[in-house]
């Protein structure tokens, strides 16, 4: 087992800027590294503290994940940190650590730009 690994933000914190960001991390993330729903063990969410309208997990149940773990967390509120981010952690069955491609959106880019894989 592995971990993905993907983060993004919104830019104001309302339910449907929300799930739709959530859906298009995910969509990202299944295309990125080819993922089969039926290995995905568990989802790991969570958000900064000014996003209090939706739980990010309800994304995915909306995107038909309804047999998996799916938990949703608070991030430490931490001065200067960015705001309205989204993270999430799919923990993947059957996955090399080498063959992983983290996904990192919006302004989300930031938190780690050495994992940022530049496309032509």
């Amino acid at each position: 087992m592995n971990i993905i690994r993907g983060a993004t933000t919104i830019d104001v914190d309302n339910p449907d800027h929300i799930l739709d960001s959530v859906i298009e991390l995910l969509n990202e993330i299944m295309l990125k590294n080819n993922l089969s729903r039926n290995k995905i063990i568990a989802i790991f969410f969570s958000s900064t503290k000014d996003i209090t309208t939706e739980y990010p997990a309800k994304a995915a149940r909306l995107m038909g994940f309804n047999d998996i773990s799916l938990m949703c967390f608070q991030e430490m509120d931490v001065k200067d940190s960015l705001k309205y981010c989204i993270r999430l952690s799919v923990f993947y069955d059957d996955i090399l650590l080498d063959k992983v491609t983290h996904i990192y959106l919006r302004n989300a880019v930031c938190l780690r730009p050495d994992l940022i894989i530049k496309e032509a």
